[in-house]
C-alpha cells in the first residue's frame, strides 16, 4: 500500500474524537465543522464505513428544530477557538454556532451510497439521515429565500466556507465595526499571521456575529436585518447539487418532494440569469447594498458541480477554467493570481484548497474527462509533495496553514482510490 495512503488514514484516525473528527489535531479548530465533516465522512468511506456514517450522524445530531445544521458543533466546552461556544450562546442539545455552511453533505451521502452499491433495503436504513438533510435544504428555501427569488443568501462570510475571500471585500467594507468589540484571537498565534485573515476582517466577522446574536438567530428576521446578505454563485451551486442529490435519494425510500423539485427548476433558471454571456462569467449579488460582485474566484466554477442543464454555459465555464489557472504550476488558486486582490499565502485570497479541486473534479468527470484526470493527478502530486496541509501556494506548492488537515487527508484518499 502507498505509504501516503497509510498516513492519510492515520491522520483521520488521530484527529478523530468520540464519533466525530476535528479539522486538525492542533488547537486551531477544536470542534466539529459542517462541511469539513462531510468531506471527512467521504474519506472514511474508503476504509471504514462505520466511521463514515458516525461522522454524518454526529453532525446531524446538532440540527436545530427549524432544520438548520450549524457550521460548528462544540461537543467539548473548549475556549481556545474564537468565537467559542459562549460567544455564540446557542444550540440546544449541543452548543453550536448560529449560522450554517454549504450543504455539501447531501451530495457526499449520495456518492457514498452509490459507491457502496447499497440495495434499496440498505438505503432504507439511512432514511432518517436523508429526511433530516431534506429538512435542512427546506430550511434554506424558507429562510434564506423568503422572497421566493430562486436564489439562496448567505448572511455571514463564514457561511460560504471561504471566509476572507475578496468576493466579500466590498460588502464587508460597508460594515460599521462595533465600537465596544471585545474578543481575543488565537488562530494567528498558532499559524503565521501572514497566512490568516487580517484583524479588520475579524472585527467585521465578530460585529456581524454579535448582531445575529442580538436578533436571537431568529431565521424569520435574519434575512431582512443581517448586516451582510449576499447571493453567492459558489454556494448556490453546491446548494443546487444538494437539492438534486437529495431528490435522487428520496425515491429509494419511497418519498418525493414537489417543493424541492420546483425549487430545483427555479434555482437553476435564476442562476443561469447570473451568467454574463458577454464576459462568459457568473456574478454574485450583494442584496444588502444592491450591487453586483465580479471577482475571479475558483468558487465561481463550482457551477460545473451543479450539472446545469445548459451545455453552452458548461463549455464556457471549462474554457474559462483553463484560462483561470494558466501559467500556474499548482492549481487551482482560490483567487486568480492576475487579480489585484490576490495574496499568495493569505487563506482564501490565493492559496490552493484541495476541497475546491475535488468539487471541480467531480463536476468535470462527465464533461471533460481528460482535464478532470489532470486535476486528479496534479492534486495527488501536490499533497504527496507537501503532505496534508490546510492549503498550498499556487506558485511554489508550499504547504501552509494547519498541518495534518483532515479534509486534505480525506480527499487525497478519495482522489487516490476512486476515478469514478
Amino acid at each position: 500500500m502507498n505509504s501516503t495512503i497509510k498516513v492519510a488514514k492515520r491522520t483521520l484516525l488521530n484527529n478523530r474524537r468520540l464519533n466525530y473528527t476535528l479539522p486538525t489535531n492542533t488547537k486551531l479548530y477544536p470542534a466539529q465543522w459542517n462541511w469539513d465533516s462531510a468531506f471527512i465522512a467521504l474519506g472514511y468511506s474508503n476504509f471504514n464505513l462505520d466511521y463514515s456514517f458516525k461522522e454524518i450522524e454526529t453532525l446531524i445530531s446538532g440540527q436545530w428544530d427549524d432544520g438548520m445544521i450549524p457550521h460548528i458543533l462544540f461537543h467539548i466546552k473548549d475556549l481556545n477557538y474564537t468565537p467559542n461556544y459562549k460567544a455564540w450562546n446557542c444550540g440546544r442539545k449541543i452548543s453550536s454556532s448560529g449560522i450554517t455552511q454549504p450543504p455539501i453533505l447531501a451530495s457526499i451521502l449520495r456518492i457514498i451510497i452509490e459507491r457502496q452499491k447499497f440495495s434499496k433495503k440498505e438505503i432504507k436504513k439511512h432514511q432518517t439521515l436523508i429526511l433530516k438533510i431534506k429538512k435542512y435544504l427546506e430550511w434554506f428555501i424558507r429562510y434564506r429565500d423568503p422572497k421566493k427569488t430562486g436564489l439562496i443568501s448567505i448572511l455571514h462570510p463564514w457561511e460560504s466556507g471561504y471566509d476572507n475571500s475578496p468576493l466579500w471585500d466590498k460588502s464587508m467594507s460597508k460594515i460599521k465595526i462595533d465600537s465596544k468589540l471585545s474578543y481575543k484571537r488565537k488562530d494567528n498565534k498558532i499559524v503565521k499571521k501572514s497566512q490568516r485573515p487580517l484583524k479588520i476582517d475579524y472585527d467585521r466577522y465578530v460585529t456581524i456575529k454579535n448582531h445575529l446574536r442580538e436578533l436571537n438567530y431568529d431565521p424569520k428576521k435574519l434575512y431582512f436585518k443581517s448586516k451582510f446578505n449576499v447571493v453567492d454563485v459558489g454556494f448556490n451551486s453546491l446548494f443546487l447539487k444538494a437539492l438534486k442529490d437529495v431528490n435522487f435519494l428520496l425515491k429509494f425510500i419511497g418519498k418525493s418532494s414537489i417543493f424541492l423539485k420546483r425549487y430545483i427548476l427555479l434555482n437553476e433558471s435564476k442562476l443561469i440569469k447570473l451568467f454574463n454571456s458577454r464576459k462568459m462569467k457568473f456574478k454574485n449579488k450583494d442584496l444588502k447594498n444592491d450591487t453586483s460582485i465580479e471577482i475571479p474566484s475558483i468558487t465561481n466554477f463550482f457551477m460545473l458541480f451543479a450539472d446545469l442543464n445548459n451545455n453552452l454555459i458548461n463549455r464556457e465555464l471549462i474554457k474559462g477554467l483553463k484560462k483561470y489557472y494558466k501559467n500556474e504550476k499548482y492549481f487551482f488558486p482560490s483567487i486568480s493570481s492576475k487579480h489585484k486582490s490576490f495574496e499568495e499565502k493569505r487563506y482564501w485570497r490565493g492559496p490552493v484548497w484541495v476541497n475546491c479541486n475535488w468539487i471541480i473534479y467531480q463536476g468535470l468527470k462527465n464533461k471533460d474527462k481528460k482535464f478532470a484526470e489532470i486535476i486528479r493527478k496534479k492534486t495527488i502530486n501536490l499533497v504527496e509533495k507537501e503532505k496534508f496541509r490546510e492549503y498550498y501556494s499556487c506558485k511554489s506548492g508550499l504547504g501552509m496553514g494547519a498541518k495534518n488537515f483532515s479534509w486534505t487527508a480525506a480527499l487525497y484518499l478519495d482522489f487516490k482510490l476512486n476515478r469514478s
